[in-house]
């Protein structure tokens, strides 16, 4: 079964709903953006960071128009994680493709939130811009960077109950 079928199969068995499309290789948001569906849904950014111990792993996730400095966004994780009595996070790196593949099963270009599927452990804790909340629908790689899932924010809200990885919704710009 491919990573995308994996993806697909595991949302169809929760009754989450969802539509997806294939497309040409888009291993970066400049590249895939023109493959993208005007469907009105957010695309978002997805990044997969490591603290400085290398015991933590987090997945960042925001609308894919706005970038992020690694220095500003360590500052806010560190902030939002002190603030609720959790270790912070220290200096933060990108995370390995080793790291990638041992916690989420993804190599670089395709890394998605829907690769929690495969943090059996719930190990990776995941971030969300807090903008995306005011989206009626997002859209996400199925774990390949050659198709797109459009899930209402709601449905991927239990998606993440499910798949039960702890997440948070943070200001990020």
């Amino acid at each position: 079964m491919t990573r995308e079928e994996t993806v697909l199969n595991y949302l169809r068995e929760h009754d989450i709903p969802f539509t997806n499309y294939n497309h040409p290789e888009g291993k970066t948001i400049e590249e895939a953006k023109q493959w993208w569906k005007d469907d009105g849904s957010v695309h978002c950014k997805n990044l997969f960071f490591r603290n400085h111990k290398g015991n933590r792993h987090y997945l960042v996730c925001f609308d894919s128009d706005h970038d992020l400095a690694i220095h500003d966004l360590e500052h806010l994780l560190k902030e939002s994680l002190v603030s609720r009595g959790l270790p912070s996070c220290g200096k933060l790196s990108f995370a390995s493709p080793e790291r990638m593949m041992k916690y989420l099963g993804l190599e670089p270009g395709s890394v998605s939130p829907f690769g929690l599927i495969n943090d059996t452990e719930n190990h990776v804790h995941l971030f969300l811009d807090e903008n995306l909340q005011k989206a009626d629908s997002l859209s996400f790689h199925p774990n390949d960077c050659r198709g797109t899932v459009v899930i209402k924010r709601e449905d991927f809200e239990r998606y993440l109950s499910i798949v039960g990885n702890t997440y948070e919704y943070i200001r990020l710009y």
